[in-house]
C-alpha cells in the first residue's frame, strides 16, 4: 500500500461492537475488589488508625506491607506508595482494603476511624513562596541593555483542568509462579515495570506489565498508573489472589493529576513597534509531590516565546509544593499554560500599539537558520508567513463581519509552534527507544513496540507507516496492545513522539526487511534511537536544541458575547497546521477536532476550584466540559513541509491541535469586549469583574 492511501481505522469496529474488553471486562478467577481508604486532611500526622472488626472477608494492605520501597518511582521518588505516618493533600492513599463482595468492603469503611494530628496546608503558590521544588532559569542576550525602552507587563492564570477520559482509571494485579502482572488502562507499560521493580525489589523477568484497551488517557494515564499498580501488587501478594483496583468517576475527578495551575508574568521591553526583550517567571502548582511537574516546567518555560524570535531574554520557572492535589501530565505538557499567556500578551501589545494583531506577530516571526530561545538553531524549514497568508484568505481576515444579531462579535489570533518528542536530550539520554519488526512463517509482519492505542490512532498509523514501507497490504500487519513480556522499550505514549520517532524507527526496521520478505523462515529485526547529530543540548544550562523538530499552528476564532448575560459563544475556528506530512488526513482530522473542543473547554467552560485541598467539581454534571452544542464550525487546512527525520516526512500533531485554542478565544472575547482578559476560562461571572474594571 501507498502512504496516501485511505484507510479505516484497525480498532474501530471491535469498539463499535462492543467486543473491545476494557479492564472491568477482562474475567479473572477469584477476584478480589479494592478501595482505596484516603485521607480526609491535606496536611498532618496519622495518629491512629481503627479498623472495625468482624470482617474476616476483609484484607488490609498499608504501608506496613511494603517489601522494599514505599516510594513511587517517577522522575523521582519522593511519593509514597501508602502514607506512612503523615499525610499531605486530601485524597492521598493510606491503604487499600480488599475483598470478594463490594458491599463488604464499603461496610468496612464506614467503619474505620482515623486520628490526626492537624498540620499548618498551604494552598497557593504565594503561600509558598519559599516551599519549592525546583526552579529553572535561561537567559538570551543581555536584557540590561534594554534600559529605557518601553515596557508592558501582564500577569496571566490558567486553571486546573480535568483530562476526563471516558474509560476510569483501574488495573488489575495477579501473581503467577512469582511474576507479579499487571493488566490495566495505561499509556507507558514501562513507567509502570520501573515503579515495580523500585517498590519489590524485583528483577524485570519477574514483571509483567499488559494494556488493555483504554478508553482516552490525555496524559492522565502516562503517571498514575504506576501509583495503582504498586499498591495493588502488594496487594495480590498479601492475599495470593488477583486484585482489581477501578475509580469511581467521583474519586477519578477528585484524586488523580490534573493539568498544572499556572501563574505567569511577562514583561516586554519594545521601540518602534517591536520587541527586543522579555523578562517572564512561570510558576507551577505540583502539589505535595513533584512527579512529572520540573519536566511540565521545562516545557513551559522553553515554549514560552513561542513562535516569536526575542533577541534578549530572561526566563525563569518555578515548581511550587502545596497541599493541593498532585498534579501531572495532561495533553500539551505545559504549553497551553505558557501559550495562553504569551498570546494574549502579543495581542494585548498590539492593541495598545494600534496595530492588527496578526501583522504584529508576523514581524516577530522566526525563521529557518535563525537562534531559538535557547540558543539552539531552527534547523527546518519554517512557513509562518505562508500559513497566515492561507489563515487570512480561508477566513476572509481583516475583514470579517462584526453583526452578531445583538450580539458582540470578536476575533482573536494565536500562532503557536509544539516541540516534538521529549524536551532536549531526553529522547537520546533517558528514552533510548527500541522497537522490533518481526515477519513470522505466515507472511504476517508484528509490530513489537511499548506504545499504545488509547484513542489517538496510534494502531492505525504506525501500521500504515510499516505497511506503506514495505508495501504490503494493511491486513498482513498485526499491532496488538503491549505487554512487556513481548515487546522492548520504545518509551511512553507522550509528547507527540509516537508517530515522529518510533514511526521513523518503524520505517526504517521496515527498510531493513524488505529484502526479507519473500524468505519462508522468521525475520526480526531491530531499531535503536540515535539523536541526529545536529542537535545538541546542555541540560543543566538549558542551552541548544530543546525539541527535535517543531509542528506549527496558525489559529484564528471567532466568538459572539451576550452583552447583557456576557455568555460567550465560539461560532468558528479557522486553522492552519504544519506537521509535516499527514500520515493519514482523516486521523489528523480527527486530531484537530478534539484538541479544538478540549482547548475550547480550557478557554471557555472547564472551571475546577479547590476548596481547602479538596477539589469541589467531582461530576459530569458539575464539571461542564463542550456538549455537541457548543462546538463551532471546525475550518482545517494543513501546509505540507515534510521532516526529513519524520516517516514520510511526519511530524509531532497531537498536541499541537491543542495549544492554540485557549488563547485564539480569549484573546476574541477581548476584542469582543475591548477589554483585556489575563485568565481563563472566559466565565461569565470572571468577564463581569474584566468589564466592570
Amino acid at each position: 500500500m501507498k502512504i496516501t492511501d485511505v484507510v479505516n481505522r484497525v480498532d474501530t469496529q471491535e469498539k463499535i461492537r462492543g467486543a473491545a474488553q476494557y479492564i472491568e471486562d477482562i474475567p479473572f478467577d477469584n477476584l478480589h475488589y479494592a478501595r482505596t481508604l484516603r485521607s480526609t486532611l491535606p496536611k498532618g500526622k496519622i495518629l491512629k488508625v481503627a479498623y472495625p472488626r468482624g470482617f474476616p472477608g476483609i484484607t488490609v494492605v498499608d504501608a506496613g506491607d511494603i517489601l522494599a520501597r514505599n516510594e513511587v518511582s517517577m522522575v523521582t521518588t519522593d511519593m509514597p506508595i501508602f502514607a506512612d505516618g503523615e499525610v499531605n493533600y486530601v485524597g492521598e492513599a493510606i491503604a487499600l482494603i480488599v475483598g470478594r463482595d463490594k458491599d463488604e468492603i464499603i461496610a468496612f469503611m464506614k467503619g474505620i476511624e482515623v486520628t490526626y494530628d492537624p498540620g499548618t496546608p498551604l494552598f497557593t503558590c504565594d503561600d509558598a513562596e519559599e516551599n519549592l521544588f525546583t526552579r529553572r532559569h535561561y537567559s538570551k542576550g543581555d536584557l540590561a541593555s534594554l534600559e529605557g525602552l518601553e515596557v508592558f507587563e501582564g500577569r496571566y492564570r490558567t486553571p486546573y483542568q480535568e483530562q476526563l477520559y471516558m474509560e476510569k482509571q483501574g488495573v488489575v494485579a495477579e501473581v503467577k509462579e512469582g511474576v507479579v502482572e499487571i493488566f490495566g488502562s495505561m499509556q507507558c507499560p514501562y513507567y509502570v515495570v520501573n515503579a515495580l521493580k523500585n517498590a519489590l525489589d524485583y528483577p524485570e523477568e519477574k514483571i509483567r506489565v499488559v494494556q488493555t484497551v483504554t478508553g482516552g488517557a490525555f496524559g492522565g494515564k502516562e503517571d498514575y498508573p504506576s501509583i495503582m499498580a504498586c499498591q495493588t501488587a502488594l496487594a495480590a501478594l498479601k492475599i495470593k489472589a488477583p486484585v482489581q483496583l477501578v475509580y469511581d468517576r467521583r474519586e477519578d475527578i477528585q484524586f488523580t493529576t490534573k493539568r498544572h495551575p499556572s501563574d505567569i508574568t511577562i514583561k516586554s521591553y519594545y521601540r518602534e513597534g517591536r520587541i527586543e526583550g522579555m523578562k517572564i517567571d512561570v510558576g507551577i502548582d505540583a502539589g505535595p509531590y513533584l512527579g512529572l511537574s520540573d519536566v511540565v516546567l521545562q516545557r513551559a518555560i522553553l515554549t514560552m516565546t513561542g513562535a516569536y524570535g526575542v533577541p534578549h531574554l530572561e526566563v525563569s520557572g518555578t515548581v511550587y509544593k502545596t497541599n493541593n492535589i498532585f498534579n501531572g501530565a495532561f495533553r500539551g505538557f505545559g504549553g497551553p499554560q505558557s501559550l495562553f499567556a504569551l498570546e494574549s500578551h502579543m495581542s494585548q501589545l498590539a492593541a495598545r500599539l494600534g496595530v492588527d494583531p496578526l501583522d504584529f506577530r508576523e514581524k516577530h516571526f522566526v525563521h529557518q537558520g535563525e537562534l531559538t530561545s535557547t540558543g539552539g538553531r531552527f534547523h527546518e524549514e519554517i512557513h509562518l508567513e505562508e500559513m497566515t497568508r492561507i489563515l487570512k484568505e480561508m477566513s476572509g481576515y481583516p475583514h470579517l463581519a462584526r453583526d452578531g444579531r445583538g450580539r458582540l462579535v470578536g476575533y482573536g489570533v494565536a500562532v503557536v509552534p509544539h516541540g516534538g518528542g521529549f524536551t532536549g536530550d531526553g529522547e537520546a539520554e533517558h528514552i533510548k527507544a527500541v522497537v522490533k519488526l518481526r515477519k513470522d512463517t505466515e507472511q504476517f509482519i508484528h509490530i513489537l513496540v511499548s506504545n499504545v492505542e488509547m484513542g489517538q490512532g496510534a494502531l492505525t498509523a504506525l501500521s500504515k507507516i510499516v505497511a506503506s514501507a514495505l508495501d504490503v497490504p494493511m491486513e498482513r500487519i498485526i499491532y496488538k496492545n503491549p505487554d512487556t513480556r513481548l515487546v522492548p522499550d520504545s518509551g511512553p505514549t507522550a509528547a507527540s513522539r509516537t508517530t515522529m520517532v518510533v514511526g521513523r524507527l518503524l520505517y526504517d526496521a521496515a527498510l531493513k526487511m524488505k529484502d526479507a520478505l519473500e524468505e519462508r523462515e522468521e525475520v526480526v529485526v531491530t531499531e535503536h534511537y540515535h539523536q541526529p547529530a545536529y542537535l545538541a543540548w546542555d541540560q543543566e544550562n538549558l542551552r541548544g536544541n530543546a525539541y527535535l523538530s517543531y509542528s506549527w499552528a496558525a489559529l484564528l476564532a471567532r466568538v459572539e458575547v451576550d452583552p447583557v448575560t456576557l455568555e460567550v459563544t465560539c461560532t468558528d475556528i479557522h486553522g492552519v497546521y504544519d506537521v509535516g506530512l499527514p500520515i493519514d488526513e482523516k486521523m489528523l482530522l480527527g486530531q484537530v477536532h478534539g484538541g479544538v473542543i478540549q482547548g475550547l473547554g480550557y478557554g471557555m467552560m472547564e472551571t475546577m476550584d479547590s476548596k481547602e485541598g479538596l477539589i469541589q467539581h467531582n461530576s459530569f454534571s458539575s464539571y461542564a466540559v463542550p456538549t455537541t452544542e457548543d462546538i463551532p464550525a471546525i475550518h482545517t487546512r494543513w501546509l505540507i513541509n515534510p521532516y526529513i527525520e519524520g516517516p514520510f516526512g511526519a511530524k509531532a500533531a497531537g498536541e499541537l491541535t491543542l495549544v492554540g485554542v485557549a488563547p485564539a478565544i480569549a484573546t476574541a472575547v477581548a476584542d469582543a469586549l475591548g477589554r483585556e482578559i489575563y485568565e481563563i476560562p472566559v466565565l461569565p461571572e470572571k468577564l463581569l469583574k474584566v468589564v466592570k474594571s
